[in-house]
């Protein structure tokens, strides 16, 4: 058993009342994390209220200061989002803009909070924009602190047009994406693992 914790942030515009083709998509890489013996957490943003701005806690109601918290105590933290006229969609650039205002936080050794914590992506659509949508995310989440190994960016998109989404159809079987999970989930717990017994040195990178 592992003590690796992966938090998955599901940016879709639907809440839990409703099924998400992100959410699907992810329980194929959930599964291969807890047979790996870590654990897993998956969280539906839009079943929160949560406020705009760049700080950690915008008051009155806000509820991303109880998310930041399970952020904190992760190791791994994936975004999930469905995309809309080729981009990630609002929640998921509410939720890295929310990231963004606490970044000048510090560790005990006055490095980014989010420093020795791993990124990765899950994408699902029906059109183009999986790339795009993709190298946002990694880079903000990057440029934050977070660390990006190779090939953790997950998607299916479906063909041009309206179309059958993610599990509406065969999209399970596709190889192309199931070969991205398998890389997702092992290149996130390898950097993962290797973090926690050899955290990034405080030298030339504190805040």
């Amino acid at each position: 058993m592992t003590d690796i914790h992966v938090l998955f942030l599901n940016a879709s515009l639907k809440d839990s009342s409703e099924p998400s083709h992100t959410q699907g998509l992810y329980e194929r890489a959930r599964k291969l994390y807890e047979q790996e013996g870590a654990q897993t957490e998956s969280i539906r943003l839009a079943d929160y209220d949560i406020h705009y701005g760049v700080t950690g806690d915008e008051g009155d109601g806000d509820e991303w200061p109880q998310l930041l918290e399970r952020v904190k105590q992760a190791d791994i933290v994936l975004i999930g989002t469905p995309l809309w006229l080729g981009e990630k969609s609002s929640l998921a650039t509410q939720a890295i803009e929310r990231l963004y205002g606490t970044s000048g936080d510090t560790n005990d050794k006055g490095q980014a909070i989010y420093y020795n914590k791993v990124g990765g992506v899950v994408i699902t659509g029906n059109e183009d924009g999986a790339k795009h949508a993709a190298a946002s995310i990694l880079y903000g989440l990057s440029h934050i602190g977070f660390v990006i190994p190779p090939n953790v960016d997950t998607y299916w998109v479906g063909e041009a047009g309206p179309g059958p989404s993610y599990m509406d159809g065969a999209a399970s079987e596709n190889a192309f994406t199931n070969k991205h999970i398998d890389m997702l989930v092992y290149n996130t717990l390898y950097f993962a693992k290797l973090l926690k017994d050899h955290p990034i040195p405080a030298k030339g990178n504190t805040l």
